[in-house]
This record gives C-alpha cells, structure tokens and sequence, in this order.
C-alpha cells in the first residue's frame, strides 16, 4: 500500500563530455556540484533543500575522498543530517538509491541527493596506480593479476569450460549496445562495430578482448529523491523507487564462491524483485552494468532472465539491440557511452529518462518498469534497484 513517505526519484542530470573528457574546465568536487545543481533545478529544488546526501568514488584518496560525503558537503555548502559514503564499487549508487528510499521511509530526510564523479580520463590515472597490496590484495597483485580484468576474464573461461559459451556470444553484447549508442548523441563512441571487430581487436586478457572491456571516460551524474507526497509541488515527473537489494561476496577473485556464477546479482535481484512484487514479463527496460561484456552475460542468468547458462544463445542475434526482444543498456553503457570508473549512476539515470519518456529516438515504447543492476569490484558486489513509471 503506498502513502506520502514512497520514495520518487524527481531529478537526474550528468555531465556533457567530449571524447570522453569532461567539456568545461572543473575539479571533480566542481563537476559533481554542477550536476547536483542541474538534477535539483529539474526538480524545482536547490541545495538548500537537501538534508540527506550520498556519494561515494576514489576522487582523492588518500586525503578528501577518504571521508567522501564531508567533502562534498563542505564543497556544496551543505549541511546533511542524513548521509551514506557506502562503496562497494560500481554498484554503490543503486544501493544508494535503498539506502536513500529507506531514510526517506522513514523521515530521516526529505531530500536525497546522490552524487558521484570522476576525471580519471583527463587525469590519466585511475587513482590506485603505485600502490603497495595490503591485506587481500597481497594473495593476487604481486603475481600479476591484472585488476580487475584479469578476474573478469577468468570468469568468462570458466564460464566457456562449464557451459560452452564463445567470444562471438560476448561479442553479441558488444554489437547490439553499440547500436544503443548510435541513438545517443551523448556516447562517447558511436562508429559501427561488427563482431568480427570485436573478436579482431586485441587481446587484453584472454578471452577478454579490447572491444569486451568498458571505457575509460570521465563522467559525473546526480539523482535527486524525494518522498512522493513532496514530489506533487515539484515540477518533474517522479519516478518510483518499487524495489532494491544489494550483497557481496568477496573482494579478491580467489575468494568469489562459484567464478561461473554470480551470486550477489543473483540475492540482490531475488529480493529486489520480491519487494518491488514483479516478475521478469513486467520488465520493459533492463540497465545491467556492462565493464566487461561477461558482466552482462552472468548478470542476466543470476537476475533470472535467463537459466544458468544459458546466457550465450539469450544475446544471440541481437536480441538485446534496438528492435530486439530485450532493450538492454539503452544509452549505450559503459562499453560505448561511458564508464568514468564507476558506472552505477549512469543506468539509474537512463533508467529514469526511459521511463519518463525522453530519449528521443532510443525510446523503448511504452515502457514503465525498469531493472537496474550494478555491479561492483571484481564481480564482487550486486545491487539490484526496481522503478516504474506511476
């Protein structure tokens, strides 16, 4: 039964980038205000107004980024009496989005702003690089584990032994959200890719070749959230958070329980759905974090779209394209639009704009159920978010 305090998401905005760089001249504290600003305004709101604030990101670490949500509240000028700096990787922003939709259930705050962003790409440095490897990364780094593809990538051949998958069917995934990107105007790379591209690019972790693995881009991206009974004085059309769950597993790959299946995509979706009371028919609209192309193909059989598996034939002849049976990474994904280290945010946006009907000519039609799934570290965490349209 919904009442006044239901979670809406009422603003969303990223930030414009050209090539895959950020198009006006910012730190990232700056990039990460302008796209809080810009998602607020949509909504009719200002700073102001939010009192709960969520972020989380490798900007500045060691140093600011250590205590993430101070930082960006101090630069925002801010005073949050709710706030959540939770990182479990990529997947962090749609947990954040149940983290948020819980506070607002429960009156810790009225206004939710979610924020995140990375110049990694202008700075040409994913922050980590000299690093010695200290408690769990001390049984993997020092013997040449590439992180994280070297994990993603021995995923993907346990997954060939047991199940008989091929690089043509991850090239399947890397084709058809191409094709996605040519409908946006704001993907970084929109040229026309083949499989037979895919499978002649180099190899950067066998199977896993380059045109397998996400972008190197920067990015920033911002949601608003407020309760739906404040959501009918604003001016957007709210979108309601339905459902969500989130779990992790492991941190190093040597430790991930079962390398051909992904068992936090798997709880996270079970209880997302669950909660949310739908089931995979009444899903329009599927944004699963792409960093590698195996991401995509384990997440869909753990989410139960398809069966253990059975993820090979399920992308198929573009099945997951435009004009395919399963719209799947619409605004192009991290393969093609962007990835600026951690992609959470991005599919909850594209999500939102779908279901609001403004994505022009990658419009799913009729669309009013989404599924967001992130996925964190090396394979490492899920967080599963349900919104629909009201």
């Amino acid at each position: 039964m919904s009442n006044g305090r239901d979670p809406v998401i009422v603003g969303v905005a990223d930030s414009a980038l050209a090539d895959g760089k950020f198009v006006k001249n910012a730190s990232v504290l700056g990039h990460m205000a302008l796209v809080a600003k810009a998602a607020l305004e949509e909504a009719g709101l200002s700073l102001s107004d939010v009192d709960g604030l969520l972020t989380a990101g490798m900007w500045g670490v060691p140093g600011p980024g250590q205590l993430p949500t101070v930082s960006l509240g101090e630069y925002l000028g801010i005073m949050p009496i709710f706030v959540d700096g939770t990182n479990i990787g990529g997947s962090a922003f749609e947990a954040h989005v149940a983290h948020a939709a819980m506070a607002l259930e429960k009156g810790y705050c009225e206004v939710a702003l979610i924020v995140y962003g990375s110049d990694q790409r202008s700075l040409r440095s994913r922050n980590l690089g000299g690093r010695p490897s200290v408690l769990g990364m001390q049984h993997e780094t020092p013997y040449g584990m590439p992180t994280p593809v070297g994990g993603y990538a021995m995923a993907a051949k346990r997954h060939m032994h047991e199940y008989g998958t091929t690089s043509e069917h991850l090239a399947e995934i890397a084709v058809a959200t191409r094709k996605w990107a040519q409908l946006n105007p704001a993907a970084t790379r929109r040229d026309d890719l083949s499989i037979d591209d895919v499978m002649n690019s180099g190899m950067i972790s066998e199977p896993l070749h380059l045109l397998d693995c996400c972008l190197v881009t920067d990015g920033a991206g911002a949601i608003v959230m407020t309760t739906a009974e404040r959501a009918k004085d604003l001016k957007s059309k709210p979108i309601s958070v339905k459902g969500y769950g989130e779990a992790h597993t492991h941190w190093t790959v040597s430790e991930m329980p079962d390398l051909a299946h992904l068992l936090p995509a798997k709880q996270a979706g079970k209880t997302a759905m669950e909660m949310a009371g739908v089931s995979h028919s009444d899903i329009d609209v599927v944004q699963i974090y792409d960093s590698f192309t195996i991401t995509v193909l384990l997440s869909l059989e753990a989410l139960g779209f398809c069966k253990p598996g059975e993820g090979g034939p399920f992308v198929s002849n573009q099945n997951t394209a435009p004009g395919g049976a399963f719209p799947m990474n619409t605004s192009g994904g991290g393969l093609s639009a962007l990835h600026p280290g951690m992609f959470g945010i991005f599919l909850l946006i594209e999500a939102a704009r779908q279901l609001r009907g403004e994505c022009g000519e990658r419009q799913v039609s009729g669309a009013k159920t989404a599924l967001v799934h992130g996925t964190g570290g090396t394979l490492s965490s899920g967080a599963t978010v349900i919104l629909q349209k009201d």
